[in-house]
């Protein structure tokens, strides 16, 4: 991932040995020899992803071999996104852009700078709409976590059950971190409790310690991370249906949860009328409310009160100008 990023930052053919002193993991090659076997490794490993590594001289006054992706190449064509895949692209951009990667993407960039290379002004900068804090990978602990499991090092770190419950202290073997339902969780063996256990991200302390050798930690083969989170948070129970009107172009969360069933027309607003499980009344109405003009309730009469003495609350503490 350094390497390209170093690669497409930058129109000029990049020698092997200002690689190896911008790109981060190669600086700490024992030798030269380490250092080249790592080289041809990676360089055959972006060809076999097909992406278009070019050789060529890096100066006109230098017959010295240098590296480039074609950037033209490289990138896409113009593609059409549905609603649902441009939402998942803007998270993953998110998560970029996230403090915890964000930073290894501006020293990477730093250091082809402070070598003399000229990096395309464009190269770090993607504008996205702001989406859910709990998806955006922002926790504390991200960053600490995810450095620990590269190193294969044990972890220990505060954590909660709920945020009413006291912080407990924990010994872990950490063997991943995953994602599931937008929220992020840790996966590994507990030392204390000498099992299995996973970890919501938002409910560790930011003061998480690595300590041990190196490469003492490795997820076991065979182990399945995203199964055993699916595993122990499961599924609530399906209580029941509710019916919701969403308007075109509106109401994703909705529509990802169940089957349109019509078109309708309300208020001289075309829409599709959704049919939605529901599993917590609470957490359907919280959504509901939250989609304002865009979603109404048809059915049942519950939730519809619901949600309009929740939009009743709003306009009582909303200043609106006369």
């Amino acid at each position: 991932m350094n390497l390209v990023i170093a690669l497409l930052s930058t129109r000029q053919f990049l020698s092997a040995e200002r690689i190896r002193d911008s790109v981060a993991g190669y600086e700490e090659s024992a030798s030269d020899e380490a250092f080249s076997r790592m080289f041809e490794r990676d360089k055959n490993e972006l060809r076999d992803l097909g992406i278009p590594l070019e050789i060529g001289q890096v100066s006109r006054l230098s017959g010295q071999e240098g590296y480039r992706i074609n950037r033209d190449a490289y990138e896409l064509p113009d593609i059409d996104l549905t609603s649902e895949e441009a939402a998942a692209v803007a998270v993953a951009v998110q998560l970029w852009e996230s403090p915890e990667l964000a930073a290894a993407a501006d020293s990477a960039l730093l250091k082809l700078r402070a070598a003399g290379i000229h990096v395309e002004p464009d190269a770090a900068q993607a504008v996205v709409p702001a989406v859910p804090a709990r998806t955006r990978g922002s926790e504390a602990a991200l960053g600490k976590l995810l450095a620990a499991v590269d190193a294969g090092r044990a972890v220990r770190f505060e954590h909660r059950n709920s945020h009413s419950a006291p912080y407990l202290m924990r010994d872990v073997e950490p063997w991943g971190v995953v994602t599931h339902r937008g929220r992020w969780y840790l996966v590994g063996h507990d030392r204390g409790r000498d099992a299995v256990r996973t970890f919501r991200l938002s409910r560790i302390g930011a003061d998480v310690t690595a300590y041990g050798p190196e490469n003492a930690v490795r997820k076991p083969e065979g182990v399945d991370l995203r199964r055993i989170v699916s595993d122990v948070t499961g599924a609530a129970p399906v209580t029941g249906t509710a019916t919701v009107w969403v308007a075109d172009g509106r109401g994703q969360e909705i529509r990802r949860l169940g089957p349109a069933v019509e078109d309708r027309e309300i208020a001289g607003r075309m829409g599709a009328v959704v049919e939605v499980p529901v599993r917590s009344r609470d957490w359907l109405a919280r959504l509901i409310t939250g989609l304002g003009a865009d979603a109404l309730v048809l059915a049942p009469a519950e939730l519809r009160d619901d949600v309009v003495a929740r939009l009743h609350s709003v306009l009582d503490h909303t200043e609106v100008p006369a």
